[in-house]
């Protein structure tokens, strides 16, 4: 690769191939897409959530290798909003990934608020981690404290501190997208990286609250575009327009919900969850992991085929019932060999179609959607790739053809892709990248 060539990978969570319709008359939007190259619906993993699909989207690898199984780890609980301890760390990511790969051919790299990259100071050049909500409980006086901790790189401190006064701390939308978006813009104008990556989260948001399509999400466009706008003049004021490459991709679609199904109250029904007078857990056979629109079953002895066998039984009753919310019952070995998805769990649970899952231990089972976290809400994710609006991939710039259209496409394939750009190796990709949109130079990097 040209060592004066640069990337700029931007993840506009949850945007769909049926957005660009609209997204064409806005003026940002045109300007990417006038000469760009596109795969028109990419088929992401599963489970489709965010931190998962990220992790996916720096690696090229599914969720069972990467590790990244779901957006919060698993410990039994009883919540009624979204809690709990998030995927966030690069450290968590098991295998090779983008940042890694960069780091061993000497190149500098930026990462604004893309998940899983918290303690990534050590490899990443640039970074602002994402900082989640529960970071700032009782840190509210001292925000700049958090981002410390969280690996924020020294050098871009002043940056954050400027973006936190101009936009706050909160991570909630649109808010924290204009704080991550200045500090993305201002890290380019100021150190050129050779790679970026920033996350804008505002389409997503718009339709966990409104669901799939509606004016609520064209306006969650219309400030995508204004930040595309940023970014780039960013590169102009930089002077690194003409070698600039650009990525725009997103992680995953939605669906839309009408109820929140809570599968572990059946259990405590049955006896395979018992509860303490205060309503908590006392023990546990099985346990049912919201992900979303899918759900992961534990079992706290997984090498209990008696009980295995109880549960899947249970499971699969239930599942032809047809009134549980979920129209299905994978064993780990199908979801392993279907969608290279394999973790603790004993199963996963996918949707009917118009069910998200929680964790209540109590009644009400079926609750209906509202404001207060994106499993519960009336757009949701988590659900088997085939499900729903696919998004695209859009690509433009010099290591890039020039107006190739492609149907259908992988996730799996675009760090390889990114990859074979940069001219980088990446070790435990199981995609490979997409040559038809590559120029002959990229295509012959790729293959090394």
């Amino acid at each position: 690769m040209d060592q004066n060539r640069h990337m700029v990978v931007v993840s506009v969570d949850a945007m769909v191939f049926e957005d660009l319709e609209y997204a064409r008359t806005l003026p940002n939007f045109a300007r990417l897409l006038d000469g760009a190259s596109m795969i028109e619906r990419v088929k992401t993993i599963y489970p489709s959530l965010t931190h998962a699909v990220h992790a996916t989207l720096i690696t090229g690898a599914p969720a069972g290798v990467t590790g990244v199984i779901n957006n919060t780890v698993f410990k039994p609980n009883a919540p009624d909003v979204d809690t709990g301890e998030w995927y966030n760390e690069l450290g968590q990511i098991q295998c090779d990934t983008l940042f890694h790969a960069a780091k061993r051919k000497g190149l500098t790299t930026a990462s604004c608020t893309w998940p899983l990259t918290a303690q990534g100071d050590g490899v990443i050049d640039y970074l602002v981690p994402n900082a989640l909500n529960y970071h700032f409980k009782g840190r509210e006086s001292d925000p700049l404290s958090v981002y410390r901790e969280l690996g924020t790189s020294e050098c871009v401190m002043d940056i954050v501190a400027r973006g936190i006064e101009k936009y706050g701390y909160e991570n909630k939308h649109p808010e924290y997208d204009e704080f991550q978006v200045y500090c993305a813009a201002e890290i380019i104008k100021r150190f050129r990286p050779d790679l970026t990556f920033v996350h804008p989260g505002d389409v997503d948001s718009k339709r966990h609250n409104s669901g799939v399509f509606g004016k609520l999400v064209h306006e969650s466009l219309e400030n995508t575009d204004r930040w595309l706008g940023m970014l780039m003049d960013a590169a102009e004021e930089a002077g690194i327009t003409d070698t600039t490459d650009w990525v725009v991709l997103s992680d995953h679609g939605q669906i839309n919900i009408a109820r929140v199904v809570s599968p572990n109250v059946w259990l405590v029904d049955r006896g395979y969850i018992k509860l303490r007078q205060d309503g908590t857990i006392d023990t546990w056979d099985a346990y049912v992991k919201s992900a979303g629109a899918s759900a992961h079953v534990y079992l706290s002895r997984p090498d209990d085929r008696e009980l295995e066998k109880e549960i899947y039984t249970l499971l699969c009753d239930m599942a032809f019932e047809g009134i549980c919310g979920f129209e299905h019952v994978y064993t780990a070995e199908e979801a392993r060999e279907q969608y290279g998805l394999f973790g603790d769990f004993s199963f996963v649970l996918e949707t009917d179609g118009y069910t998200g899952f929680g964790e209540r231990l109590q009644r009400p089972v079926s609750k209906e959607c509202e404001t207060g976290g994106y499993r519960f809400m009336h757009g949701t994710h988590g659900h088997e790739p085939s499900k729903g609006p696919q998004p695209p991939l859009i690509v433009k710039g010099p290591s890039f053809q020039s107006g190739v259209m492609i149907p259908y496409g992988d996730v799996l394939n675009h760090a390889p892709t990114i990859a074979a750009a940069m001219g980088l190796e990446l070790r435990d990709a199981w995609g490979k990248p997409v040559e038809e949109i590559l120029k002959s130079e990229q295509k012959v990097m790729g293959r090394t």
